[in-house]
């Protein structure tokens, strides 16, 4: 059966498709055509059956995200099933998943690379989105190496002594230097690759937001996580829908006259550590 004979349909195109991409992709998807990339086929099926029981459309590809020439095919067949109005990306792995190598590798590198690929596609009107971290918050960088982490063509990141150097010292410090890396690449882009083509582009940051892999951070340090909710103004864990009615926000356009920013979606907790409320220890 065609659900939707209308011709001409939107393309979404999620890259990691877990709980908060999911959640936005539903606020927006309704008479669009949905392109879901991940790793792992297994999940990519689960979640493609979810969003067709709910009467969506939806196309997969499995996509090594750390892999430039598997961004760029997937950028194709999104542009290929129609006008790439909507880019959203929330592929990573946290500290306690990885090592510091992968994490440059996923969280840093590739997130540039699949900024840069999607710059090459999306519609004149459309709208990126880069799902990043409150850690990109939690550490200051000499002006030097935001400057380089922001203007450093891709393909040369991984050679910066930074990266490196600092950022390979431990999975924590990687973490904190790729999400502050995907904002300066997200305000880079949004003045200059997406500005070329008519499109905005813009991050979020989400605190402790409760999706299954987040039980890996609190089974490995729960303790820490404990004290981050107990010294946040909120003293609570945000949910994945939170992160999407934000997420949603900045892809429609209502908030056309937004782009290159990051918002921060913590419940408090980098407010907390920059009024010495609260410290990292």
């Amino acid at each position: 059966m065609e659900f939707n004979r209308n011709q001409h349909k939107p393309v979404i195109a999620l890259l990691g498709a877990g709980c908060m991409g999911t959640a936005i992709v539903r606020r927006i998807a309704a008479g669009k055509t949905i392109l879901l990339g991940d790793i792992s086929e297994k999940n990519l099926d689960k979640v493609a059956t979810e969003l067709r029981y709910g009467g969506y459309e939806v196309h997969t590809q499995v996509v090594d995200a750390t892999d430039r020439a598997a961004v760029q095919a997937f950028a194709e067949e999104a542009d290929s099933l129609g006008e790439v109005k909507y880019f959203i990306d929330t592929a990573g792995a946290s500290p306690n998943q990885a090592s510091p190598q992968h994490i440059i590798k996923l969280d840093l590198i590739s997130t540039a690379v699949a900024i840069d690929e999607f710059g090459k596609v999306i519609a004149e009107g459309g709208a990126g989105l880069i799902i990043s971290s409150q850690t990109g918050y939690m550490m200051s960088f000499p002006s030097e190496v935001e400057q380089q982490l922001a203007l450093t063509p891709t393909e040369e990141l991984a050679t910066l002594p930074f990266v490196k150097n600092d950022a390979a010292a431990n999975p924590g410090i990687a973490y904190i230097a790729a999400k502050r890396c995907n904002h300066l690449r997200v305000r880079t882009a949004a003045a200059t690759t997406w500005a070329d083509r008519r499109a905005r582009i813009n991050s979020i940051s989400p605190g402790i937001i409760v999706t299954p892999l987040a039980y890996d951070e609190f089974n490995a340090a729960g303790d820490n996580y404990q004290k981050m909710i107990d010294a946040s103004p909120a003293k609570r864990v945000g949910t994945a829908d939170e992160i999407a009615a934000a997420g949603a926000f900045l892809l429609s356009e209502e908030a056309g006259f937004i782009t290159g920013i990051d918002l921060l979606i913590d419940g408090g907790v980098i407010a907390a550590m920059n009024s010495g409320s609260y410290s990292l220890g």
